[in-house]
């Protein structure tokens, strides 16, 4: 699979609201790759000028500026650990199937290479997690839509890969024990995704 896209310049003209969803599947994927460094966390921060309003995803982006601009890397360093990797298996498992199922390696991760394959998305020489990981299926949704790849297969994708489990994975980010700065980004993610749900069920 692809590495972080957050700054890939589309590959077609897009507007404004297809340039804000690139931006935010490229940074969630980004944030759940790997720990922020100093430079990440500085960018994330400019969030915390967005206006509060009485919108859900404007008050989250606006919380999750805030966040970065307190954190530290070493700090969301040992949280990213122990939220994602930990001794053996951290706090949350972030691959679709096991939300799905409850395994790791299951039917929806055969159905997602399917998918893939038909896309033309392969996986990189020396990538060795599953493609259901979250920050992989949003690096794929971001390069789908900067590569002008149609509504109705963002849709099939969204719905086929993510729908179903996306925003319970935010929830408990949001949640979890050893979340402090990710705490935010569970929430901004789950607004996010909500978003996106409706807007990909819209007609055309």
């Amino acid at each position: 699979m692809p590495g972080s896209v957050a700054d890939t310049v589309p590959a077609v003209d897009l507007d404004r609201e297809q340039h804000y969803r690139i931006g935010a599947y490229g940074m969630l994927a980004q944030l759940l790759r790997k720990s922020p460094d100093q430079l990440m966390l500085e960018k994330v921060s400019g969030f915390a000028t967005v206006e509060p309003t009485r919108d859900e995803l404007a008050l989250a982006m606006s919380m999750l500026g805030l966040s970065a601009s307190d954190s530290r890397p070493h700090a969301v360093e040992l949280e990213f650990h122990d939220l994602f990797i930990g001794m053996g298996r951290g706090e949350l498992v972030p691959y679709g199937s096991w939300y799905l199922t409850g395994f790791l390696m299951e039917k929806p991760l055969g159905r997602l290479r399917d998918d893939l394959a038909m896309l033309g998305f392969q996986r990189q020489d020396g990538v060795t997690e599953p493609e259901d990981h979250v920050a992989a299926l949003c690096e794929v949704m971001a390069m789908m839509i900067g590569e002008g790849i149609g509504f109705h297969q963002q849709s099939h994708f969204f719905e086929s890969h993510m729908a179903g489990w996306l925003e319970h994975f935010f929830a408990d980010l949001s949640e979890a024990k050893a979340a402090v700065f990710y705490r935010a980004v569970g929430r901004f993610g789950a607004s996010f995704a909500a978003m996106e749900k409706r807007y990909l069920s819209m007609p055309v």
